[in-house]
Parts: structure tokens; C-alpha cells; sequence
């Protein structure tokens, strides 16, 4: 028995996002991802004796400017403060992080879920560094024997998004984290690549009796890196609480992990409280201090966010749905821009964008910003289309041939012979023969049923292995058996 029949699921979750610097937070050395373990590391970042840091102001940059896309108070005066806990990849054993006077406050998003727009809260976004990372020798950290660390990642600039507990389904939730990655991503903040671990999700999740206003005791599980990953975890984790309820037990209030392989959570520890990490104002950093100038500056570098693109894209004539889909990343949305400039047709455009790039791309694992086919090259191939110097059977044809080659539509076209025939008197005597060929269809044509002309026209178009024009291939036909 599903478990939304009796009780109403309460969810809040924090987002950590690796912020798009080439330097980490406190110290000079490089953020690039996928170097060779403990290879990007100094004094500083691996918090030896007597090394100071020194705030990266492009960290603070880009937390204004996601605070802005976010909706959120700009702080004028914010601090950093010790957040200290014993952990292997925390070699300082403290975390510097921000606490009470955060960079960012007070703001939202606005979702839709089923037609329904919904404002979630943002009650904080702040500035910390990241930990180094725990490399474990089992599929999971509670199936290995042992763990390495590795420090490349200890120090790079994170920004904390901790939203307000306002989503009370599953399908919130995810409607949520999506949109906050898009304006995390198109706002330049992050590269947002998942599978990197550049956005991570600890989800707060609790059950409450329905009508009941007080919270239930809420589980924490941390280190989400999939939006699949976040709906499976909270599939199983209500569950799990609404069992507990129905036996009359309790959850206990704690952190847990998600198992990927068996599709279940498992205990970490008891939930820790902000008391337990006795919070103090970093001594070695001065406070950061703000300015509306300092503010309006970043705001004029503010691009356009996705719903005000998904807005323009359906002032093009688009459907809502159609909006969403390129949208859904900013290279999806940039290269169909890109392609529009040359070829007008919006509607036409997105159908072959989400439809046979779409397919080619996830055929071949690719992502949209490294397509073989340039945007102006697909926006020339339906300008042949359109002209009629191609059928749309031709057209698919020519587009995964472009996909192989990365050749451009006309020079594969004149390459393979592949120009739609729409001389009239060449088609005019493959009609003829086509007529002659099938007696059948014809009387049936003549006695009234009219879907026989779409089995002629095929008979053409096989005959010219899709190449005859068939706007003109109809009317011959219907002048010839009229």
C-alpha cells in the first residue's frame, strides 16, 4: 500500500555546487578534474602549519551572481567561520564554511509540477570549500576494507544551496533540482557535470500523518549525484519510514548513504546538530564586505535564464513541452539558437533537433556541444528540405551520413546522387509505369478509396529509391487516374 494514503512526505535538500574557478577557494592551486590523486595540493589547501588563505574573489563573484538567479538577498557584510569535525578527507579537521552571516539569503524558485506552479525557498546559499575525496576499495563505503584519500578536490569553492522543507512530493523535488541546476548552469556558476561530482544532493526527507502540521523526524542522505539516483533513494526512504510508522515505531533522526547497486539506504551515523560542530569565526580570514556597486556590477553580467528562454522560445510558436526540452541544458538551448539564425522555421527546427540529432547523439553517447553535425550545418540541410531540393526520407538519409562524416548536407547530397527528382516529365513516365504496374490499386483509387493513392505514391517513391518529389508525385498521379 503506497504510502501517500496516509501520511505527507516533507523534503528540503541542500546542493553542493563546484563553482566554475580555475583556482580553489583559498590558494593558487588548479581545480581541473581528473588529474593524477594528490597532484593539486599545497601548505594551504592541505592545512599545514602557518599556511594562510587568501579568498578567491571569482568565488565571490559567482556567488553573487548565483545568489541573483536565485532570487536572494545579497548579503553587505558576511563572514567565514571553522566548522570542525574529524572526518579523513578534512585535513584541517575543520571545514571553513560560512554559518550565521552567509553571502546569500532569503530567496526561491518557482516549479511546475502537473500545471501547478509552486515557489520553493531558498533559505541560504553560502560559500565553503570542498573535502578532499574518500576512494574506497569496495563498490561502497559500507562494503570496503579500506580507503584511499585523495586532496585534489580539498579547497575547491563550493557554494551551499539549502533550500526551505516546501516540497512534499517526489515529483517536487525533482522538478526543483532540475531547475536549479539549469540557472546554476546557465548562470555560468558551475559546469554542473553530475558524473563528476560538480553538483551533489543531500536530501532531507521525513513523513508526517496527513493533515498533521508538525514535521516528522527527518532522515539526511547525503551524496547524491544523479537526479534517477534522488528518486530512487526517496522511493525507498518514505517507504522505509512509513513501515516504521505503521509498526509503530519511529525513524532515527540520522545521516544515511544510498546504495546504488542495491537500491537501499544505509546508516552513517546519528544526525549531527549545529552545536556539534562548535561553529567559531575563521581567525585567518577578514570579513567579506559587499557593496551595492560591487552587486550591480555582476547583475549587468546576468545572461538570460532559462524561464525567461522557455518563455521566448514559446513566443516563437513552440509548445510548452517543446520549450522545456531545449532548454533543459544550456548547450541544447544554444545550439538550437545558433541554428534558428540560419533557418527560420522554429517548429520544423526543434522536431529535427529533439528528434534525429537527439537520437544520433544518444546512439553514440555524445553530448550536444560536441555534435559532428555544426548547428548552421543542420540549419543548411532543412533549407534543402524546405526548397524541395531533398524529401524528408533523403534528409535522414543525408543526416546520419553527416553525423559519420561531418560533411555538409550539398556535398553529400551531389556526392551520393541523392537530389529529389522534381522534373516532371522523368517523374511523369515513373508514374506511368507505376499505374501500369498495379491494376488493382487503381480501380480502387477510381471506385472511391482514396487511401490507395498513398500505396501508388510509395510505388514511386520506392521506384526512385525516395527521391521523387512527392508533392509533385501526388499530383501526377491524381491528374493521371482523375
Amino acid at each position: 500500500m503506497a504510502y501517500s494514503d496516509r501520511y505527507e512526505m516533507v523534503c528540503g535538500v541542500e546542493t553542493h555546487v563546484e563553482m566554475a574557478t580555475k583556482t580553489k577557494i583559498f590558494c593558487g592551486c588548479s581545480t581541473e578534474f581528473g588529474k593524477e590523486p594528490n597532484s593539486q595540493v599545497c601548505p594551504v589547501c592541505l592545512g599545514m602549519p602557518g599556511a594562510l588563505p587568501v579568498l578567491n574573489r571569482e568565488a565571490v563573484n559567482l556567488a553573487i551572481k548565483a545568489g541573483l538567479a536565485l532570487n536572494c538577498e545579497i548579503a553587505e557584510f558576511s563572514k567565514f567561520d571553522r566548522k570542525n569535525y574529524f572526518y579523513p578527507d578534512v585535513p584541517k579537521n575543520f571545514q571553513t564554511s560560512q554559518y550565521d552571516l552567509p553571502i546569500c539569503k532569503n530567496g526561491w524558485l518557482e516549479i511546475t509540477v502537473d500545471e501547478n506552479p509552486k515557489r520553493i525557498g531558498i533559505t541560504r546559499a553560502h560559500l565553503e570549500e570542498d573535502a578532499g575525496k574518500l576512494v574506497h576499495s569496495g563498490e561502497t563505503i559500507t562494503s570496503s576494507s579500506s580507503s584511499g584519500v585523495d586532496y585534489n578536490r580539498s579547497g575547491v569553492p563550493l557554494l551551499e544551496i539549502v533550500s526551505e522543507p516546501d516540497m512534499r512530493s517526489i515529483d517536487e523535488v525533482i522538478a526543483y533540482l532540475e531547475e536549479l541546476v539549469q540557472i546554476i548552469n546557465y548562470a555560468g556558476i558551475s559546469d554542473c557535470k553530475m558524473e563528476q561530482g560538480s553538483v551533489r544532493f543531500d536530501v532531507n526527507v521525513s513523513l508526517r500523518p496527513i493533515g498533521s502540521k508538525e514535521f516528522g523526524v527527518r532522515t539526511e542522505i547525503k551524496n547524491l549525484n544523479s537526479f534517477n539516483s534522488v528518486r530512487r533513494c526517496l522511493e525507498f526512504e518514505v517507504e522505509r519510514h512509513a513501515e516504521l510508522y505503521d509498526e509503530g515505531q519511529s525513524p532515527v533522526q540520522e545521516t544515511r548513504t544510498w546504495d546504488e547497486v542495491k537500491g537501499i539506504t544505509l546508516s552513517l551515523r546519528t544526525k549531527e546538530e549545529a552545536e556539534d560542530y562548535r561553529y567559531f569565526p575563521e581567525p585567518d580570514l577578514v570579513p567579506l564586505v559587499i557593496d551595492k556597486q560591487w552587486v550591480e556590477r555582476i547583475k549587468a553580467t546576468m545572461p538570460e535564464l532559462p524561464a525567461a528562454k522557455r518563455n521566448r522560445f514559446q513566443a516563437l510558436g513552440l509548445s510548452a513541452y517543446d520549450a522545456g526540452v531545449l532548454t533543459s541544458s544550456k548547450a541544447m538551448a544554444d545550439y538550437f539558437e545558433q541554428a534558428l539564425a540560419k533557418f527560420d522555421d522554429a517548429k520544423t527546427l526543434a522536431n529535427w533537433v529533439m528528434g534525429d540529432l537527439s537520437g544520433l547523439l544518444n546512439a553514440h553517447s555524445c553530448p550536444i556541444e560536441d555534435s559532428p553535425i555544426a548547428p548552421e550545418q543542420l540549419a543548411d540541410l532543412l533549407g534543402l528540405l524546405q526548397k524541395g531540393e531533398i524529401s524528408g526520407k533523403i534528409a535522414k538519409t543525408v543526416i546520419a551520413e553527416m553525423y559519420q562524416t561531418s560533411k555538409d548536407a550539398a556535398t553529400i547530397i551531389k556526392e551520393k546522387g541523392l537530389a529529389q527528382i522534381s522534373d516532371e516529365e522523368t517523374l511523369g513516365k515513373i508514374v506511368d509505369e507505376v499505374i501500369a504496374q498495379n491494376p488493382k490499386s487503381v480501380a480502387d483509387y477510381q471506385s472511391g478509396k482514396k487511401n490507395a493513392l498513398g500505396f501508388l505514391v510509395g510505388q514511386v517513391m520506392k521506384a526512385t529509391k525516395g527521391q521523387a518529389n512527392p508533392g509533385l508525385v501526388n499530383k501526377l498521379l491524381k491528374e493521371k487516374l482523375s
